[in-house]
């Protein structure tokens, strides 16, 4: 078990952000997390990357509680997040962004350099390289933010709505990426994202918050034939065929 979540509890005063999550993910598999808009998501994300403290509970990192760990120790130990936001400087060049990330693990700057370059290669953007982040468009930004993620060299990579603003052909694109990410860099992924087609396509195993509790957890079939997802979270008319 790569990431274990014991029953982690998180409240902002009398919010209850987080009610007794229990998540396990293994090893080389890709785990998605659905809900509604404010079912505490994001909130879950943050206490895995140590920007938030839990409450109560634990989370454990390679049987290792994570919890009280600050950000940049959880990123040494091998985390990685991509952010709703798209996170980069907008006044640095793409390299020099991709490079800060390499510098996780590797000191060395010509070491990082090659790191920086193979990660912008990866996701297609080695002809920006030079480019200022702030030129490049939104498709362009979330590849870029995926290879600096990348270049921390992560067994586990928390992906926070990849996939949001993008078009059906980039969606596509960025699907093929992900699996790659998966595949061929045996990179551990863990997903939230509100664009079925890419939760029902990329992930084994699922998992449904609704106002910080799981109310279902299972493979694409058993969660949107669940009766409390359907109710909370794709609604009444949903059609399960169409995302398939």
């Amino acid at each position: 078990m790569l990431l274990r979540i014991d029953n982690a509890t998180k409240r902002f005063g009398g919010l209850v952000a987080n009610d007794n999550v229990c998540i396990e993910i293994e090893k080389g598999t890709i785990v998605g997390l659905i809900g509604p808009n404010g079912a505490g998501k994001s909130t879950l994300f943050k206490s895995v990357n140590g920007f938030n403290r839990i409450d109560e509970g634990e989370i454990y990192f390679k049987d290792v509680p994570i919890s009280k760990k600050p950000t940049n120790k959880i990123a040494k130990m091998g985390i990685a997040c991509t952010f709703q936001h798209a996170q980069l400087f907008a006044n640095i060049t793409l390299e020099e962004s991709v490079l800060m990330g390499a510098y996780c693990h590797q000191h060395n700057k010509k070491k990082a350099l090659l790191i920086a370059h193979e990660k912008m290669a990866f996701v297609g953007l080695d002809d920006k390289k030079k480019s200022l982040v702030r030129t490049l468009n939104m498709f362009e930004r979330k590849k870029a933010e995926l290879a600096a993620a990348l270049a921390t060299q992560p067994e586990l990579l928390l992906l926070d709505e990849l996939f949001a603003g993008l078009v059906p052909t980039e969606v596509g694109m960025m699907l093929e990426l992900v699996q790659r990410v998966n595949s061929e860099l045996d990179i551990t992924l863990f997903i939230v994202e509100h664009v079925l087609k890419v939760i029902m396509s990329l992930c084994s195993d699922i998992y449904v918050l609704e106002y910080g509790k799981l109310i279902a957890h299972g493979d694409a079939e058993q969660v949107t034939s669940n009766p409390n997802v359907i109710k909370a979270y794709l609604g009444e008319d949903y059609d399960v065929t169409a995302d398939q």
